[in-house]
């Protein structure tokens, strides 16, 4: 005989738009405790669950957060990330200005794309809506809609900042980095150009996503000319700025730095987040590859500021990414070896959870 909450589940398909609210209301924290009630009869019950996305509002509200803590099970993503037409239905919702629903569909969506077959997204296209003022590829529209949904102002119900989760995973394959880095025909924008902006916004999702993808955007060497040129994308005071505080530094360290770096006030703060310190870190030895951008970050003295933070920040994983960064700043060019040590982005492990 099936237990109480089995037959609870076997609710979320009824026909009584009344009763689905009820039984998906209730079933929400047994998706994180209990996932395996959702499990039974090939997932069926994850079928309907996908089907009530586009329910009544309240409904799909349910829906979309059993679905997101579902999907931290390797099956269950599986199950619904290689579902096109499901994927179709929830871009097509997400980029929609009037979704009650979005930030949750985006928070789905950060889970999908950890199945990587999703790279299909670098190619995947959908009509825009004129309200996005966006191209045809979806790449793009998640792009669009992370800046101008950025604090209500495309979707008075959402922020968008877990598309920040998003791209970061899908910057971890090359052809998805080529796109951050490549100058879009639409606008005339190079994609990272947008997003760098917001390494020191309020939000920690931001500033984490945005961290990870221009980490991981910075392993294509190619490109490093591009991130360094003041006319290009000019990355060096958006992971410079975030990993200051109010240090005070003598009158020759500081008329060498980056102008923007210049007479900060004494209450600017640090990220509060060694993690995404460690990033911009580690993005600056990426950077570190090539000669030129080595012999630039000693001519605007990053080496100082590398020190503060290796002073400053008390931890451990930080500090030895300073470390790492220092050791390359300070040895003679004569010296073979130059090159970074710096590894692919720890983003990928991340599972979203309500």
């Amino acid at each position: 005989m099936p237990t109480e909450l089995e037959e609870l589940v076997g609710f979320i398909a009824h026909p009584n738009p009344q009763i689905r609210k009820l039984a998906t209301e209730n079933l929400v924290p047994y998706s994180a405790e209990q996932p395996s009630i959702f499990k039974t009869e090939e997932l069926l019950p994850v079928k309907h669950l996908k089907f009530l996305i586009r329910d009544h509002p309240e409904i799909a509200e349910h829906a979309l957060t059993i679905l997101i803590n579902l999907t931290a099970d390797r099956s269950v993503l599986e199950y619904v990330a290689t579902d096109d037409k499901f994927l179709g239905i929830l871009l097509g919702n997400l980029v929609d200005p009037a979704e009650p629903n979005a930030n949750l569909l985006a928070m789905l969506l950060a889970n999908m794309v950890k199945w990587d077959d999703l790279k299909s997204l670098a190619t995947r296209k959908q009509d825009p809506p004129s309200a996005l003022q966006s191209n045809e590829l979806v790449l793009n529209q998640l792009l669009d809609l992370f800046v101008k949904g950025a604090d209500g102002t495309y979707n008075k119900k959402a922020d968008f900042d877990y598309l920040a989760y998003v791209i970061a995973d899908l910057s971890k394959h090359p052809e998805i980095r080529q796109f951050f880095v490549t100058k879009q025909e639409y606008d005339g924008v190079v994609p990272i150009n947008k997003i760098k902006v917001f390494t020191e916004h309020k939000s920690d999702i931001r500033r984490k996503g945005v961290a990870s993808t221009i980490k991981n955007a910075a392993f294509d060497v190619p490109a490093h000319p591009a991130f360094l040129d003041e006319d290009q994308i000019d990355i060096l005071p958006y992971l410079l700025l975030p990993i200051m505080g109010g240090e005070e530094y003598d009158d020759e360290e500081t008329m060498g730095m980056l102008p923007d770096l210049q007479l900060l006030p004494p209450d600017k703060q640090r990220d509060s987040d060694p993690k995404i310190v460690q990033a911009h870190v580690e993005t600056l030895t990426l950077l570190t590859t090539t000669r030129e951008g080595r012999e630039l970050m000693r001519r605007v003295n990053v080496y100082p500021i590398i020190r503060e933070t290796h002073l400053k920040v008390n931890d451990e994983d930080v500090r030895e990414a300073c470390e790492r960064l220092v050791q390359v700043l300070m040895r003679d060019e004569a010296e073979p070896g130059a090159e970074e040590e710096a590894e692919d982005d720890g983003e990928d492990d991340r599972i979203v959870e309500v």
